[in-house]
């Protein structure tokens, strides 16, 4: 566990790219002043960190930015979403507070406890959440100062079977699943995602898991502002849980490569 790692990287671009790639659960990093607020013992905490950490997802978008024609902007997260999960709403809207996985963990993927009752995690979301926030939607009003428009692209993994925090467990679990916002994916990504990536199985949309990341400062109000979740199944790219990756991350970089440059190439058209 790193004492002090960086909370995130923003990674540049080419300064004319709308593209950001937003990768926010990669990271199995854990402060130790963090760690000592969760009840887990080492060994099941290595194991929580295999079920959690959408792994290797950091090193598919890195490859798919070197491959791309016009390079994207990539921010990624540097620590655990154990220490703080910047994709969930920091209150009570928030869906995932009924299995104790807020903004703030309380409970395990197996619904056990995390961090001891009561816990107040306000210090959490004041040194990490919010400093995130900000620097994401400044990564985003950048890009549509430069592009005139921003296209956020969330890169993630679920495991091929269910587990017991999933709230939508039940629905399909297709090699890619596509998460769509109503006012933020236009038909247009969505159906340029589809064609990147089916060479893979087959894709879905929101299921298991629905939505996409958007800064609260846009959300619902600038449509200049294009968002798509990926999420990929992890036996098309890895071991199962939290083993190495395989040859289908090369594969993966490639197909995200080529949404990355259909994303500019619209941009061109209209």
């Amino acid at each position: 566990m790193n004492d002090s790692p960086p909370s995130f990287h923003l990674l540049p671009g080419a300064p004319d790219s709308p593209v950001l790639l937003h990768v926010p659960h990669s990271s199995r990093a854990i402060p130790a002043d963090v760690r000592r607020g969760i009840v887990l013992d080492d060994a099941a905490l290595v194991l929580e960190l295999d079920h959690i950490t959408d792994s290797h997802t950091a090193e598919i978008a890195a490859a798919a930015a070197t491959a791309a024609g016009v390079t994207p902007w990539r921010f990624v997260n540097q620590l655990s979403r154990l220490v703080i999960d910047p994709e969930r709403f920091p209150d009570e809207r928030e869906e995932m507070l009924a299995v104790g996985m807020g903004a703030i963990y309380t409970r395990t993927t197996h619904r056990e406890p995390l961090r001891p009752d009561g816990y107040d995690g306000g210090d959490l979301v004041r040194r990490y959440f919010e400093p995130y926030a900000a620097a994401m939607t400044a990564a985003v009003d950048a890009r549509l100062a430069a592009a005139g428009r921003a296209v956020v692209i969330d890169v993630h993994s679920y495991p091929t079977e269910p587990l017991p925090y999933e709230l939508h467990g039940d629905g399909p679990r297709p090699p890619i699943c596509l998460g769509t916002d109503p006012v933020h994916t236009p038909a247009w990504l969505l159906d340029a995602a589809r064609e990147a990536f089916a060479g893979f199985g087959g894709t879905g949309t929101d299921s298991p898991f629905a939505g996409t990341y958007v800064p609260l400062k846009h959300y619902g109000r600038d449509e200049r502002v294009s968002a798509l979740m990926i999420e990929i199944r992890r036996d098309v790219y890895m071991k199962e849980p939290g083993g190495a990756a395989h040859a289908g991350l090369g594969r993966l970089a490639g197909a995200l490569a080529g949404l990355v440059d259909a994303v500019a190439n619209e941009g061109e058209a209209g």
